[in-house]
């Protein structure tokens, strides 16, 4: 079983290199159609390699922009077979992190997920423990304090790892006169992630729900402003054909990404990073990340 998930993990990889180069090859290739069209100067860092390039754009024909490689996509199952998620927390939770985690908050908010105790087990033992049960996703919740500070979201069998800041966190048992949760599977609202790292971190998120029924009255919104991702959770029911009324039913939180690694979480040690925030350089509090607005 462990050689078989190291080759597997080889031969992910190996596609993912092949992947990345061959797409840089393509960024290079439309830089310099770009400039021959527009009739300017070629690019200094193209100069060199510009009369290959324009003998391969020969061989290039239209319509495959955007196609991306199926055998190499995370989430090529994603809308085909429901998702199986896995919810468990950091050593010795407090009680308010296991309500936080268990059938109140979490446990209801992702259709079909399961909640284990951490107990003593290791993070290696967890991770082959999911994969041999076919989990799709980990997820991972810590506290300082009794409050829930850290969120981490590990895609099976080979990643990728999200790690988020949890901040502004209001439960359910925090919201007076609140009424059942409905466990319908959700329609899903994403608003905001219009760069290449909002939409990878869209899709992150949005593979971790099945694909909802049309008559589903249950409403989750991701909505991106400033890097920082609102989590919003709503039902809905329709007062006449032209208005709704919503209500919310919690729980609600902020999210913060902060890095991405392409392994998944015991892999921390030897696992690529996608995508690192750095906060503490001069443009940091200028720069967003997950939208180009």
């Amino acid at each position: 079983m462990l050689r078989r998930e190291a080759r597997l993990r080889r031969e992910y990889l190996y596609r993912k290199a092949r992947e990345e180069a061959q797409r840089s090859a393509q960024e290079r290739k439309e830089r310099l159609r770009r400039a021959l069209e527009e009739n300017r100067l070629i690019p200094t860092e193209l100069r060199r390699e510009a009369l290959a390039l324009q003998g391969s754009l020969e061989f290039d024909d239209a319509g495959g922009e955007g196609v991306t490689s199926h055998v190499d996509d995370e989430y090529r199952w994603a809308g085909v077979e429901d998702p199986k998620v896995m919810i468990t927390t950091s050593r010795d939770p407090s009680s308010r992190l296991k309500m936080f985690a268990k059938v109140l908050e979490l446990k209801l908010v992702f259709p079909g997920a399961q909640r284990m105790n951490r107990g003593r087990h290791e993070v290696g033992a967890l991770v082959r423990a999911c994969k041999a049960n076919g989990v799709t996703d980990l997820l991972v919740v810590h506290e300082h304090r009794g409050t829930p500070v850290g969120l981490i979201v590990s895609h099976l069998p080979f990643g990728p790892t999200a790690y988020f800041t949890l901040c502004n966190v209001v439960m359910r048992h925090d919201i007076p006169d609140l009424g059942t949760m409905s466990e319908a599977k959700p329609h899903l609202i994403t608003h905001g992630f219009s760069s290449r790292l909002g939409k990878r971190v869209s899709d992150i998120l949005r593979y971790l729900f099945p694909v909802p029924k049309d008559d589903s009255h249950r409403v989750i919104t991701f909505a991106n402003q400033d890097d920082y991702i609102s989590f919003r959770h709503h039902v809905y029911k329709k007062t006449d054909h032209r208005n709704v009324e919503l209500t919310e039913v919690g729980p609600r939180f902020e999210l913060k990404l902060y890095m991405i690694r392409l392994g998944t979480l015991e892999q921390e040690a030897t696992a690529d990073v996608e995508w690192r925030w750095h906060p503490y350089t001069n443009t940091a509090r200028k720069r967003v990340f997950l939208s180009t607005e």
